[in-house]
């Protein structure tokens, strides 16, 4: 009986064992490359154009896997600093081993280079020569030294003004759900990691889904 026992147990693990590095093989790798914005791209860019502070040629195109509310590994584009463009992709690699999850991952030019409707689209993008918003003062994102992560579940809350609108009932940050960022989480320890600041932490109002090299 105590040799069924031994005999048994010695198979149990041998096959413990066996599964192990199949298991492991199964998790989804993370893909990432950094390079220069194709033509095909950069001939039908809208979110740059002339009198922008950064030329095309200091701009990179990340292609990147990302988890998507659906549980499945997509594939997203940003644009950033080439400057940045590693550290970046960096974060976004931390991001995918985290199993944090980001609704869209699309240039904002597939929304005219529209701000506002790509907070709607709840979509993360990064590089726009765009001004901060009610000034004649670039933005970060004009910079490609900025990033929006989940903007309806991350929205900018100044007092009762929301935005984007459909983020109203996540401006309640005592809430829990995929996709939000809170203080000192995973996400905000990744940017910290390449030196990148959190619009939660500013005083006053407050951009949940905000990340730039300066802070700002």
């Amino acid at each position: 009986m105590r040799i069924a026992t031994v005999t048994g147990l010695l198979l149990a693990v041998a096959a413990l064992a066996a599964a192990t590095p199949a298991a492991a093989a199964s998790q989804p790798e993370f893909h990432g490359v950094v390079k220069r914005i194709p033509a095909r791209i950069r001939e039908r860019m809208v979110s740059w154009h002339e009198g922008c502070p950064v030329p095309v040629r200091r701009l990179r195109l990340l292609a990147l896997d990302h988890w998507g509310f659906d549980d499945r590994v997509h594939r997203g584009r940003l644009i950033v600093h080439r400057a940045e463009s590693y550290k970046v992709l960096k974060v976004m690699r931390i991001l995918f081993d985290k199993h944090f999850r980001m609704r869209r991952v699309w240039l904002v030019d597939a929304y005219g280079a529209s701000d506002r409707r790509s907070m709607r689209a709840d979509n993360t993008s990064a590089f726009n020569c765009r001004y901060v918003a009610g000034t004649r003062r670039w933005s970060q994102h004009a910079y490609g030294k900025a990033i929006d992560i989940n903007p309806v579940e991350n929205p900018y809350v100044d007092g009762d003004y929301v935005s984007p609108r459909k983020g109203r009932p996540y401006a309640d940050r005592t809430r829990r759900a995929r996709g939000m960022i809170h203080g000192g989480d995973k996400v905000v320890r990744a940017f910290a990691s390449i030196g990148w600041g959190w619009g939660g932490s500013w005083s006053g109002a407050k951009d949940y889904q905000h990340f730039s090299a300066t802070g700002g």
